[in-house]
């Protein structure tokens, strides 16, 4: 049985789509109060992330999965207040930050167990609301899928953004040599100071030469990708024999014409990629639990934390979608309730 306070309001301020397009069609709504069913937690959310998923949502491309909320928003951090019946590990009034398939924005919002962890002790909750997406994200695809090993390079693009960021510093701290492109001086230094031994202006420069020339013509041996396109052939280019490119995302587009499919066989390549949202609770919860024994020791300790870029209120987030878009931001940007 549910156990949720009476002093609970019957609904909450939500942000809908009301229109899809330009960030002006995010407005504030009333919702009635979610319930938490069997597995899952009502969250208080004090924060809640902001990712380029939820902009694909905004503009009708990325409808949420079945049985998901409309709200957009995959991500928050804040108080629980509720919990459903099958939840042992959790109590009210835990402090989480949890990774969720939509209701982020939201004053509100249900999220499985499995998929929340503790708010580390010396992040604010702004600063937890940015880990899950991006978290889950970069150890699945850089770790799990990519398997980077200590002593191993990598190239990240997108290397100012809030994955970016995090797959930076996480692959630093696990010993891999780490190049990042970005799209100005001031962001390839931002990449720099969190551990990038080369950022590379990709306005400027061209990414694969300087790779063979830091490298010696050897290559990185994982990339992680999330621009797609024209990205694909130099990428192939810069990888080494037994190289892994991972894709996210397909910021230039999802084709890629003429390409010549020797490199990959003679230099034995691997081609892999992943979307996170379809994935069951199940397949997220293995990625909770490696986090939490593998990644949330280094967030307590500091050796990693999430690079905060600005801070919205909930009603504004047609400001934060504005502010991503103009590509002007380091780091996460945040709602806050």
């Amino acid at each position: 049985m549910t156990t949720q306070p009476a002093s609970l309001p019957k609904s909450m301020t939500a942000i809908e789509i009301a229109t899809f397009g330009p960030p002006e069609g995010l407005q504030p709504g009333t919702r009635p109060m979610p319930t938490p069913g069997h597995g899952e937690v009502l969250i208080k959310v004090a924060a809640a992330g902001i990712n380029r998923p939820d902009i694909m949502q905004r503009t009708g491309n990325y409808p949420p999965p079945p049985g998901a909320s409309d709200i957009p928003g995959l991500e928050v951090a804040g108080e629980v207040v509720a919990i459903g019946p099958g939840v042992d590990v959790i109590a009210v009034g835990d402090k989480v930050c949890a990774l969720v398939a939509g209701g982020g924005y939201a004053e509100y919002c249900v999220a499985p167990s499995v998929l929340c962890l503790p708010v580390p002790g010396n992040l604010s909750m702004a600063e937890a609301a940015a880990l899950p997406e991006t978290f889950f994200t970069v150890w699945t695809n850089v770790f799990q899928r990519g398997g980077l090993q200590g002593g191993e390079s990598i190239l990240i693009h997108g290397g100012s953004s809030g994955i970016g960021t995090t797959a930076i510093q996480l692959a630093r701290a696990f010993g891999a040599r780490v190049f990042a492109t970005a799209g100005s001086d001031a962001k390839c230094r931002a990449c720099e100071e969190l551990g990038a031994e080369r950022g590379i202006n990709y306005r400027d420069e061209d990414f694969a030469a300087v790779i063979a020339e830091v490298t010696g013509g050897e290559g990185v041996d994982l990339i992680l990708d999330m621009v797609g396109g024209d990205y694909f052939i130099p990428n192939i280019a810069s990888l080494a024999v037994e190289g892994r490119l991972v894709q996210i995302a397909t910021l230039h587009g999802p084709k890629v014409p003429d390409f010549n499919i020797l490199p990959i066989m003679m230099k034995r390549l691997t081609v892999t990629g992943s979307t996170l949202r379809p994935r069951t609770v199940a397949q997220k919860a293995v990625i909770a639990d490696e986090l939490r024994e593998q990644v949330w020791p280094l967030l307590e300790q500091g050796t990693v934390r999430p690079v905060m870029d600005q801070s919205f209120a909930l009603t504004d987030a047609a400001g934060a979608h504005t502010r991503m878009e103009g590509s002007e931001h380091i780091g996460k940007i945040v709602l806050t309730v």
